[in-house]
């Protein structure tokens, strides 16, 4: 799912409380397009991901059309150790919902939506049909938006995939989050092997355009960067986001570094040698960011 970086306050280096580096500060969201699509969430009590996260590049996509919101709730039923998302019992499906994400997306006029979630383990289909149904209600209402669907890994079940496959969003996101030797610490329910198998299927199924996403900081060495980076190539990604990790709370994982601009911009770099189409590579990168680009 998508995940948001808080980089207004202090944080934990090493357990060390610190301040962030100045490449990590931001300005608060400003302009006319926010500043019309903050008076009609407010006014409708829309929910996106972008305010409920305070996500710092929330003026920048807000001004381009994009727009990021969550379904199935906000309680997960994964305890992944990077999330700041509540987890527990999540509350019955809301099959309202599909009409309620494209009532929203129409009313802020978005060109083009994120749609994510939560992990619904709990549920047989995973929540795929919910999904389904959702991409068909924002087709319905605004036949001009173009999608982007972050899903979970709905446990590699081929047929709750294929649910995703059949709406044939434009772009069709799952993130990898973190290196294969930090997986099982920093996913805990998640496995490498498993999302890499859930991205080949997708694209072997005909999604036209897959994505997936990484943070760093988390202890991961270069030549790891690396090698998740080749195993996204081998099974034909198209799309890759690299973004620093910041810890939500005390209770989870702790920052291990922060990334320096070279560095991101060296990724950004061999990505796209590597064959990526598009790479965003960044301190403040999250999954969504630029995401009305990676449909050209």
């Amino acid at each position: 799912m998508e995940t948001i970086l808080d980089t207004a306050t202090p944080t934990a280096l090493n357990g060390q409380f610190t301040q962030k580096p100045k490449w990590l500060r931001v300005k608060l969201p400003t302009g006319k397009k926010y500043t019309e699509l903050r008076g009609l969430v407010d006014k409708y009590k829309l929910h996106t991901i972008c305010t409920s996260g305070s996500c710092p590049n929330m003026g920048e996509c807000w001004g381009e059309g994009t727009a990021t919101f969550m379904i199935l709730g906000n309680v997960c039923t994964r305890s992944c150790g990077f999330c700041g998302v509540k987890t527990g019992r999540p509350e019955t499906v809301d099959w309202d919902e599909p009409e309620k994400v494209a009532r929203s997306i129409k009313i802020m006029n978005i060109k083009h939506a994120v749609i994510t979630s939560v992990d619904r383990d709990d549920l047989k289909d995973g929540g795929s049909i919910i999904w389904a149904e959702t991409v068909k209600a924002i087709r319905r209402m605004n036949p001009e938006t173009t999608l982007e669907t972050l899903i979970p890994d709905f446990q590699g079940i081929e047929r709750n995939i294929d649910r995703i496959v059949a709406v044939a969003p434009e772009v069709v996101s799952h993130n990898m989050e973190t290196v294969k030797r930090l997986t099982r610490e920093v996913r805990i329910q998640a496995k490498y092997e498993r999302s890499l198998e859930v991205l080949r299927y997708l694209k072997a199924n005909g999604i036209n355009r897959t994505k997936s996403g990484i943070m760093l900081g988390l202890g991961e060495t270069e030549e790891e960067v690396l090698q998740t980076m080749r195993d996204l190539r081998d099974v034909n990604l198209d799309v890759l986001t690299i973004g620093q990790y910041l810890q939500p709370s005390k209770k989870h994982l702790p920052v291990k570094e922060f990334i320096t601009p070279e560095q991101f911009k060296k990724y950004e770099e061999v990505g796209l040698q590597m064959g990526f189409r598009h790479v965003e590579s960044g301190a403040l990168v999250r999954s969504s960011y630029k995401a009305q680009k990676h449909i050209l």
